[in-house]
């Protein structure tokens, strides 16, 4: 799809050279792209909107027309021309690992003829793990706006949803559909999402794509653009936090403790050139934390308080951390071959590369049968590493199928009853299998014992065909973190962060005295993880009863002394707890949902989703439509039963027009392309419109094809082929009458019903 968005955009550019500026050159159309430009494939570096464009005929600069020759024929797929930019604005509110990202902009339709309308295609990019909140569009008479709805199981509805209405062109690139914008309009566009902080050496990170091209600025004389940017972060109460670096030129206009707040407003001649990147620290030397509460607002469905517990590792490049017994089980079935496998092998080859000395370890490969590198457990020397590598390259063969359940259980085995380290499993998967909830049980067997540090299961998906939420389970039973790749281009890349992360543990069996004091409570996750060197911990959830003032954490050293912190509880202040824990507790809660096959559970996901505005596997996205001049009241969050009023549109009971999109979460796994060795990332390929046309019609014995033959739509159907196509034609007809095909025709087109 990315790929087919990338040429769109290209054609796009190629046609807007039709539009006519007038006398002012000021701002020339799109020059042809550099080589450079090329490789960028045209995907949206920022927030974008473009005109869908399906007859040419209809661009044009609305405010001059410029009286072109006519120009025959369709765009099929359509041209997607970027539309000129008049004025952006972001604002990125940050509360300790959570970014929540709002993009305010302009745009008009600056290439499609006032008497005309076209769609158009909103599409961004987002930060780290971005999860899409929201758009809000404005128009003459008109406004859009996105919430999540429940669907009942519906045949009807699925169809109505339809791919180019709105969905993922890439896992970080999410594009909107708005239908029907005359030319000349301009759109007020509001767009929302959800991302991660990045955190490195004691440091924040929040990078937000912002990097506009050249061709989105108008046409005219050199006029002054508005350009703004705010920042705010809230760390909480009684941290000190040190700004390091910014991408553009802030102004610090508010410090108060654990609180910054950053402007830049300008008029600018050219819009953003680079993307938006912004670090701070927090500054401790050892390890920090607290506790944030929160009533519920009179809005929630779950009436309990909440409660939000944060651990921060510092600076901690003295403390010691933990000596690791890893043993890495890899996926090396039939749909790994070729890149994946590639940069699977690179990514573990790297890890191998950064074990110490008293770390030990051992690499289980598997697809229908299970390959060793060790039956035992090998100290890390230089020596031994060296060894490992050259059998992973002779090794990792992609072929066969997958088996998790083997080499999971024998890994297990392996780090069992490990002394003096923490025992971890690195699972790396594409695929899903038939039996993942009876190892999450012989999971569960294996780790109840809370003595000894129980085995870490650290799990990476990658890919949509594997089960993701069947791999997030067996992370959260056992402590461990899970991490995926959808995007097949960062697998490398992010199975190394996921690594960084497992093997620098701190502080392991941490527990809270919190629990035991409360009437009710509930944790996100259960079973709390380790502190890494590289990550903070996060856990959040709901309570009732009295919260004392302070909880104490407990949790083991690597040098297995117990260590014990006093948290503080604070009021949560300008904190949107329940929207900065969302996230976490709904694919938490998906999974539970999963594997207990709850339908409760399941329920209280889509409530989740439909109070915060986070997708979920049981809530849809749909475009509300409103009309001013119907003044039509807008409800949100409500369960409807919807009909059908066109091949695009559904109604809801009080006549509200949607338009519904198609799920936009990853699933529950694909058994059948596990099972066929589908390799993630590719795409099924499709037959041209024309080609369609022609099946179908000679599928039904010829007779759909006169249609074609003895019309005008012979002409139009003609007009879309290329030469090529026009031969392969020409000879499969000709291969048809050899079979009595054309008489077959005639017999029925042109002698009538024979009885």
């Amino acid at each position: 799809m990315a790929e087919d968005f990338s040429k769109a955009v290209e054609d796009g550019i190629k046609l807007s050279k039709r539009i006519y500026f007038g006398k002012d050159r000021a701002v020339a159309p799109p020059k042809p792209p550099t080589l450079m430009e090329k490789s960028a494939n045209y995907l949206p570096t920022s927030p974008m909107v473009y005109a869908v464009i399906y007859d040419p005929a209809t661009v044009d600069n609305p405010d001059i027309p410029s009286y072109q020759p006519h120009v025959h024929g369709r765009c099929d797929p359509p041209a997607l021309i970027p539309l000129q930019m008049n004025g952006i604005e972001l604002l990125a509110d940050c509360y300790l690992d959570t970014a929540f990202i709002t993009v305010t902009g302009s745009w008009r339709v600056h290439c499609v003829m006032g008497s005309r309308s076209c769609d158009c295609r909103i599409a961004f990019p987002m930060g780290e793990q971005g999860s899409v909140l929201g758009v809000e569009v404005g128009v003459i008479r008109k406004s859009y706006s996105t919430q999540m709805v429940v669907v009942e199981d519906n045949k009807d509805m699925e169809k109505a949803a339809q791919a180019e209405d709105g969905g993922f062109l890439k896992p970080n690139i999410f594009t909107l559909t708005i239908p029907e914008i005359d030319g000349g309009s301009n759109l007020s566009v509001k767009i929302s999402w959800y991302q991660k902080l990045l955190y490195s050496n004691g440091q924040f990170s929040l990078n937000v794509p912002f990097t506009f091209p050249e061709f989105v600025t108008p046409a005219g004389k050199k006029i002054l653009k508005k350009e703004k940017i705010q920042v705010n972060v809230n760390a909480g109460e009684g941290t000190e936090l040190l700004c390091k670096t910014i991408s553009h030129p802030l102004k610090e206009v508010r410090r108060h403790a654990g609180k910054l707040g950053f402007l830049y407003e300008s008029d600018v001649l050219s819009w953003s050139i680079t993307d938006f990147s912004f670090s701070y620290a927090v500054a401790s030397s050892n390890i920090s934390g607290g506790v944030l509460l929160q009533s519920a607002s009179v809005h929630d469905f779950d009436e309990r308080e909440m409660f939000y517990v944060y651990l921060f590792p510092g600076d901690l490049k003295s403390r010691k951390v933990f000596s690791k017994n890893i043993v890495f089980v890899i996926d090396i079935s039939g749909s790994m071959k070729g890149k994946l496998l590639d940069d699977t092998k690179n990514a573990l080859s790297a890890a191998l590369s950064k074990l110490k000395p008293e770390d030990s370890f051992s690499i289980i490969a598997f697809n229908g049968e299970t390959y060793l590198f060790s039956t035992s457990m090998e100290l890390a020397s230089e020596e031994v590493v060296e060894k490992a590598i050259e059998w992973i390259n002779i090794n990792f063969i992609a072929g066969g199928g997958t088996n998790i359940s083997g080499p999971l259980n024998m890994a297990i085995e392996m780090v069992s009853g490990t002394r003096g380290s923490v025992p971890i499993i690195f699972l790396v998967t594409d695929g899903t299998v038939e039996d993942e909830r009876h190892i999450c049980d012989l999971m569960k067997k294996h780790l109840k014992n809370e003595d000894s540090i129980c085995p870490r299961i650290y799990s990476f998906g990658i890919g949509s065909f594997c089960n993701h939420h069947f791999l997030r389970m067996l992370a959260v039973m056992s402590r461990g973190q899970y991490d995926a790749a959808l995007d097949v281009d960062l697998v490398e890349a992010q199975m190394q962060k996921l690594f960084t992360r497992a093997s620098s543990p701190i502080l392991a069996n941490i527990t809270l005295d919190i629990f035991d004091d409360l009437d009710e409570f509930e944790v996100y996750p259960s079973r709390i993880p380790d502190l890494s060197s590289e990550s903070p911990l996060i856990l959040s959830g709901r309570y009732k009863g009295n919260f004392p003032e302070s909880l104490k954490a407990k949790g083991v050293l690597a040098d297995f002394s117990n260590f014990l912190i006093d948290l503080k509880a604070h009021k949560a202040k300008d904190i949107p707890l329940d929207r900065v824990s969302a996230k976490e507790q709904i694919d938490i809660l998906t999974a539970q949902a999963w594997l207990s096959e709850n339908k409760q559970l399941e329920q209280k996901v889509a409530k989740l989703s439909l109070q915060t505005g986070f997708m979920s596997e049981y809530t849809r996205m749909a475009i509300l439509e409103i009309d001013e001049r119907k003044k039509v009241n807008e409800t949100t969050g409500k369960k409807v039963e919807w009909s059908r009023s066109n091949s695009r549109y559904i109604v809801d009971p009080e006549g509200r027009r949607m338009i519904l999109l198609q799920s936009l979460c990853i699933g529950f796994g694909d058994l059948t392309a596990t099972a066929d060795n589908i390799i993630p990332g590719s795409e099924e390929i499709k037959l041209p419109e024309a080609a369609e046309i022609f099946v179908k019609a000679a599928s039904n014995c010829c007779g759909s094809m006169c249609s074609y033959c003895c019309c005008m739509c012979c002409i139009q159907f003609c007009s879309r082929i290329n030469n090529q196509c026009a031969i392969a034609l020409t000879q499969l007809c000709t291969g048809l009458a050899c079979f009595g095909c054309l008489s077959c025709c005639s017999n029925i087109c042109c002698c009538g019903n024979d009885k």
